[in-house]
């Protein structure tokens, strides 16, 4: 069960803990939570993607480092903390310029402070990375080893050097609290970030009513094998839900351009309740409904775009805030067939600056 904690009177931070605490809300304090939060995704969806003009500036309590991140974590443990956080950003990014702004709600900075060390690479840097195995690379190839193609991504490493958590993209504030509670409550032993959220987010319980139609969604029966045939295209899968904000941004802005609706042409591309019961033969072959396969990738954001190739193999997702630019970006890299060449997103997108 879980609780708010009341900080400067503003609901803030989302608290996990055992007992009937749920019982003691009265329906206003929850009705007035739930809509804290729907505040707070709606605005995560009102700034402009374009490339920034200036330098996204870091907090000046982010650490200063060799980027050792083995002395790092040492040190955040000598200071009591609960782990580090590894914090992939680029210069002009506009997600990180949202994080930013983020981190500077009182609640916010106050936890990661007393939780976290924060260590900041840059996925196109060039500065020498020592990772907690004692590995050396590059800044940009440690990011492409992680997997960081999208900025803001934050890796959270436990005390003994393993990563707890990942969280790509950029997210909201109340679902960035809920991910550095996921982290130093040590939930993340116990069970997934779907399954947390489940109980913490209203906005990630399942609800009734229609997803958004579109004529460039296929129609059912859903055999997306492609273990024995390979597809003549890519293949997106949208996972959405009904009465979900986001999704509605992104069918009535981004979907409507004619720039993504002629990428997304090139691709077959399908949609799925997050929770629903629809059969669905997957990519590699297994008979799941809808629920059952967002189950196995643990999907905790709608919506969340899957990108496979032709044999079905999963390129990457998008399961954070995205607007048009970075759509746009992501399916110009698929449709590329960069990720054949074993060319990672950021480096294709240093190549197409």
């Amino acid at each position: 069960m879980f609780t708010k904690l009341v900080t400067h009177g503003v609901l803030a931070l989302l608290l996990l803990v055992p007992g009937p605490i749920l019982a003691q809300e009265s329906d206003a304090e929850w009705d007035a939570w739930e809509q804290t939060l729907t505040e707070e995704a709606e605005e995560a969806w009102e700034f402009n993607d374009a490339p920034l003009t200036e330098q996204v500036e870091t907090p000046d309590w982010f650490q200063l480092t060799f980027l050792d991140l083995g002395e790092d974590l040492a040190d955040a443990k000598r200071a009591g903390r609960e782990g580090l956080i590894v914090y992939f950003g680029q210069k002009y990014c506009p997600y990180c310029q949202a994080l930013m702004e983020d981190l500077k709600q009182p609640d916010i900075r106050s936890y990661v402070q007393s939780n976290f060390h924060v260590v900041e690479v840059d996925i196109h840097g060039d500065r020498t990375v020592t990772d907690p195995e004692g590995r050396e690379s590059s800044e940009k190839a440690f990011a492409e080893r992680e997997n960081a193609n999208l900025t803001p991504t934050l890796i959270f490493y436990d005390p003994e050097g393993r990563q707890a958590h990942k969280l790509t993209g950029y997210h909201s504030a109340y679902r960035f609290r809920a991910a550095l509670e996921y982290v130093a409550d040590d939930h993340y032993q116990t069970e997934s970030f779907r399954s947390y959220l489940q109980r913490a987010d209203p906005n990630l319980a399942p609800r009734e009513g229609e997803l958004n139609p579109s004529e460039v969604f296929a129609p059912p029966p859903f055999n997306l094998d492609r273990t024995r045939f390979p597809g003549e295209r890519p293949l997106i899968v949208f996972f959405e839900q009904a009465d979900c904000h986001a999704c509605d941004v992104l069918h009535s802005g981004p979907m409507q351009r004619k720039a993504i609706r002629d990428l997304l042409d090139q691709f077959d591309t399908i949609q799925l309740g997050v929770w629903g019961e629809t059969p669905v033969i997957t990519p590699d072959g297994e008979r799941l409904t809808a629920r059952e396969w967002s189950e196995r990738l643990r999907l905790f954001y709608t919506p969340t775009l899957l990108f496979f190739d032709r044999g079905g193999e999963e390129i990457l997702r998008l399961d954070s805030v995205a607007h048009f630019y970075r759509i746009q970006g992501v399916l110009q890299y698929v449709l590329s067939g960069a990720h054949q060449e074993g060319v990672a997103l950021q480096e294709w997108s240093r190549r197409n600056r």
